[in-house]
């Protein structure tokens, strides 16, 4: 049995990282992506070593940068193997800055380029390489809903861009018989994504808001990604699915 082609972008840690070792675990053969190089190495050893015989392969790309888009298509290209599943998983919280226009605009202009343009270069460049019957899951973030906490909004704005971006590829691709939905996570323990900056109050806050008063894992976000990428998951599409423990409740 041949083996799908998943790639994975943001991908070096977090629920980027865990995803692409749940599909590791799964059979796949998974292209992790991701900006920095020494970083990603260490998540493909970890990988590795978790999960014996993992068909998993590192490319260090800054997918915001559009010239990533066509190192990414010649690297897919030369595997010979149609993209089954583009996971993108880049993004981050920018530093809140000033409130002068200049920091505000700074603010907005990273929470884009690193949250919309990412998955946007890695998306756009891989559409023409992908599986009839592929998938393709963004990731938003509970913010899209309820606002970004800190900073100006940059960070939640971007997020729900994501959202009209999902639908509009869904109806483009449906006709391939290519899904596209976002998962949009709560809080999520063990990763990164906000630095040094939570403390230890804020994560008891936030644990407190859920209605299974637990804080999510980044296993928890991966195993709905692998259910979006598969055959009983194919007839989901144009939705933004959120996983937060009932932290809010949706619409």
């Amino acid at each position: 049995m041949v083996s799908r082609l998943i790639v994975v972008t943001g991908a070096s840690a977090g629920i980027g990282k865990a995803t692409a070792e749940r599909f590791a675990a799964n059979g796949d053969r998974v292209l992790l992506v991701a900006r920095g190089k020494d970083r990603l190495a260490r998540a493909v050893e970890e990988i590795r070593a978790g999960v014996p015989g993992a068909d998993v392969e590192p490319l260090a790309l800054d997918m915001a940068d559009a010239g990533a888009a066509e190192l990414l298509t010649d690297h897919v290209r030369s595997t010979g193997l149609p993209v089954s599943g583009l996971v993108c998983c880049a993004g981050s919280v920018p530093p809140p800055g000033g409130q002068d226009l200049t920091s505000v605009l700074t603010e907005w202009q990273d929470a884009y380029r690193s949250n919309v343009l990412t998955a946007v270069v890695a998306v756009e460049g891989l559409v023409p390489l992908m599986a009839d019957g592929g998938s393709i899951v963004l990731h938003s973030s509970i913010a899209a809903y309820r606002g970004s906490s800190g900073g100006t909004g940059g960070y939640g704005a971007a997020k729900a861009a994501l959202h009209a971006y999902v639908h509009a590829l869904a109806a483009r691709l449906g006709p391939r018989g290519i899904s596209a939905n976002a998962i949009a996570p709560g809080y999520i323990a063990g990763t990164d994504l906000f630095g040094d900056t939570m403390s230890a109050a804020r994560e008891a806050l936030l644990v407190r808001q859920t209605a299974l008063r637990r804080a999510g894992d980044p296993a928890d976000v991966a195993e709905l990604a692998l259910y979006l990428c598969s055959g009983p998951g194919g007839y989901v599409t144009s939705q933004i699915l959120q996983i937060n423990g009932g932290s809010y409740h949706g619409v």
